[in-house]
């Protein structure tokens, strides 16, 4: 007993501590609750994002935020009267929501979930009406309650669609007509744990094992074979991977973007999408080990507007962020840049029972060091964290 109690009191001064630290490691934190937890946070704006709950025992809402008036207005713009989100719009799944897409240059989102045999298309439209209004469904393969069809969007001419549950059966659709763009030719039926468009004709895709995929959609059969000379990293017991590729737009001189792949043991690689022989940048992360149930959370992003830079989660309540500048190609430790502890605490500043997991995260894309995160006890935090001194 009095152990415990001790403990407590450990976690309450911890807390207090990251109260105090936040006063001078953040130039912006706010803490918000949603109604329910979400795994997605789709920008589908610049202004707004998409949430959407993933409860397997009911109907599931999804909402569309606008952001707090202090988090979209320029600089110098005096005191903002609005400091939470505003619900502009919702809908209501029937199966829980586990991926959320927005389609660029329209007003469509496609989601999907666990045991479903389709993907759901939806329409946005707040301005007529406050209803996200279901469009339709795309046929795919059906998942079990751990496997779901992953996906990505674009927009090349019209509204476009990535999707697929294993190597072999992906394949781009065009959202309106449903017509197939793009199938691959591969009978692989290892797993897809994460799916993106690095340009409107090119496609990645990357397995559990760390394998990467690309694709040139433009050919209608493609034969979807693991990238040339690509670097599969060895195996760690039931270590998993998810990967993400690097904003177009940051590139320069004709250079491709860079690809990450973060494994549940908390490995980093960097390679270059034009040649994925071998890693340019390597690092261990200084994270928790992921349990093999819990890494469907994991996740890694590129940072918009700070080049290179990468943020994590899904290991613990925490986002790491990590500048891989100095990186050798050679694994090595790696100290991050900020760590975000928000999630592990609740909102009177005392330690959680049940410390919860960061669900997934997201980068401001217009403000550098902003992101937005999120966690499995409903908890949404913006945070902005503040530049070091004497840091350029």
């Amino acid at each position: 007993m009095q152990q415990q109690q001790q403990e407590e009191e450990e976690e309450e001064e911890e807390a207090e501590a990251w109260l105090l630290d936040s006063l001078r490691l953040y130039n912006d934190l706010h803490v918000f609750e949603l109604q329910d937890p979400s795994r997605v946070i789709e920008w589908t704006g610049e202004k707004r994002i998409c949430v959407a709950g993933y409860d397997h025992t009911r109907r599931n809402e999804i909402i569309q935020l606008l952001l707090p008036q202090r988090l979209y207005v320029k600089e110098n713009q005096g005191l903002c009267p609005e400091r939470d989100f505003k619900v502009e719009c919702g809908g209501f799944s029937n199966q829980p929501v586990y991926s959320l897409k927005h389609v660029p240059e329209t007003s469509l989102l496609v989601t999907s979930g666990p045991r479903e045999e389709s993907l759901q298309v939806w329409g946005v439209a707040p301005e007529e009406s406050d209803v996200i209004k279901p469009l339709g469904t795309i046929p795919t393969a059906r998942g079990d309650q751990q496997a779901w069809t992953r996906i990505a969007t674009t927009f090349s001419k019209s509204a476009w669609v990535l999707h697929g549950l294993t190597v072999g059966s992906i394949q781009v659709t065009e959202i309106e007509s449903k017509k197939t763009v793009f199938t691959a030719a591969s009978s692989s039926t290892e797993e897809v744990s994460t799916l993106a468009f690095l340009d409107p004709s090119t496609v990645l895709a990357c397995t559990p094992k760390g394998e990467l995929f690309l694709a040139d959609v433009r050919q209608p059969r493609g034969l979807l074979g693991a990238a040339e000379g690509a670097c599969v990293p060895p195996a760690r017991g039931e270590e998993r991977w998810c990967a993400a590729a690097g904003p177009g737009p940051q590139t320069s001189g004709g250079e491709k973007p860079l690809l990450a792949r973060l494994s549940s043991g908390g490995r980093i690689l960097l390679t270059e999408s034009r040649n994925l022989a071998s890693p340019v940048r390597a690092a261990e992360c200084c994270v928790p080990t992921a349990a093999p149930r819990r890494a469907e959370f994991l996740s890694i992003s590129f940072a918009p507007l700070l080049r290179d830079c990468v943020a994590v989660s899904g290991f613990d309540g925490t986002v790491h962020v990590y500048d891989p500048h100095d990186w050798a190609p050679s694994p090595q430790q790696a100290r991050p840049l900020f760590v975000h502890k928000g999630h592990l605490f609740s909102s009177e500043g005392a330690a959680a029972v049940d410390a919860p997991l960061v669900t997934t995260h997201t980068w401001h894309p217009g403000k550098p060091r902003t992101l937005l995160s999120a966690a499995s006890d409903g908890s949404l935090h913006v945070w902005d964290w503040a530049e070091p001194r004497g840091a350029s």
